[in-house]
């Protein structure tokens, strides 16, 4: 029987990409899941909205800021078990608005911390980034690789696993940092470079605006990601510990946007936009993770096939309904 039967689960950030297919696998495996999704005065609740009735309505939703201690609280006070996933991501709006990063990503998570302390949270899932590790100084990248602060949002992440780390060392808090290497698949938002490609594509461009386009990145299929969240919840052995989630691979930029140019429309061609370019000490140029921690501890390995997660993923984006969500015109920081 999994740990988490019979508890209530607060996913923070679930209004997001990984965390509305989070909550919706959560759902599907009959577990009780509270949604904190980000407060708007248009009642929105991001993907999560997309979800068909008869799931939504088993949902509990919150409203809130996770920037503010006492909503925090309010989230938390009912709930045993916490997938904290709730951050600020984007790379470029990083580089001119640190401060909200600091906010969002180190307050929140503290935020998150101090309330699973005082509420003896029994479990809590801190999501990190492969981010964090910056360029591989070597391959694949375990745990125990080097961290990097090439960006204020890998920095801000940096801080927050410490602040996470420093808690269970602390106050023995039962916490797990949670590292995804490259999550992609439907709802991912278009300052990803699959969705950007694929969103040109679709619109019917014939160039394709990328920044640079030989870094390698590990590709991880979103449904795969949140397996491997339940996962890690249900193993007591990785409490204390930081763990990889990836598949023990690596791909260029430019190896994908071939494939998906191949698939969609192969007469388009990539161009250069120097607007989409990183710093050149900034960009992370490999990513190749390690998921031998992982695998060795409860079993979990990626089920999707690459090319098949690439197909779901454009079909996804085909529906013109979804495909409206996004601006192919705009660059997305």
């Amino acid at each position: 029987m999994s740990f988490l039967q019979n508890k209530k689960i607060l996913v923070t950030g679930a209004d997001g990409f990984i965390g509305s297919h989070l909550v919706e696998f959560l759902i599907t495996q009959g577990y009780q899941v509270k949604a904190f999704c980000f407060y708007n005065s248009f009642n929105s609740w991001g993907w999560l909205d997309s979800l068909d009735k008869e799931n939504l309505q088993r949902i509990e939703i919150f409203m809130g800021d996770v920037r503010d201690p006492n909503g925090v609280r309010e989230a938390m006070k009912d709930c045993q078990i916490v997938f904290h996933l709730a951050a600020l991501i984007a790379i470029p709006f990083s580089y001119h608005s640190p401060d909200s990063y600091i906010d969002t990503n180190v307050k929140g998570t503290l935020n998150i911390l101090q309330t699973a302390r005082d509420l003896n949270i029994e479990r809590l899932l801190i999501t990190s980034t492969s981010e964090v590790y910056g360029t591989a100084q070597y391959v694949p990248i375990d745990e125990k690789h080097p961290k990097q602060p090439q960006s204020p949002y890998s920095a801000s992440k940096i801080g927050a696993d410490a602040i996470a780390d420093s808690f269970y060392r602390s106050f023995n808090l039962p916490v797990t940092i949670v590292r995804p290497f490259n999550t992609f698949g439907p709802r991912q938002s278009a300052r990803a470079f699959i969705p950007t490609i694929i969103t040109q594509l679709l619109s019917g461009k014939t160039e394709i605006k990328l920044g640079d386009v030989t870094p390698t990145r590990d590709l991880l299929f979103v449904k795969d990601t949140v397996r491997a969240f339940e996962a890690i919840a249900n193993c007591n052995e990785l409490i204390g510990h930081e763990v990889n989630i990836a598949t023990n691979s690596e791909i260029s930029i430019q190896e994908v946007a071939d494939l998906l140019i191949q698939k969609i429309n192969p007469k388009a061609k990539i161009v250069t936009d120097k607007n989409r370019i990183r710093p050149e000490k900034s960009e992370v140029f490999r990513l190749f993770g390690d998921n031998t921690k992982l695998n060795n501890l409860t079993g979990w390995e990626p089920k999707t096939n690459f090319t098949q997660a690439i197909i779901q993923t454009i079909e996804w984006f085909s529906n013109r309904e979804n495909l409206s969500h996004y601006k192919s015109d705009i660059y997305n920081v």
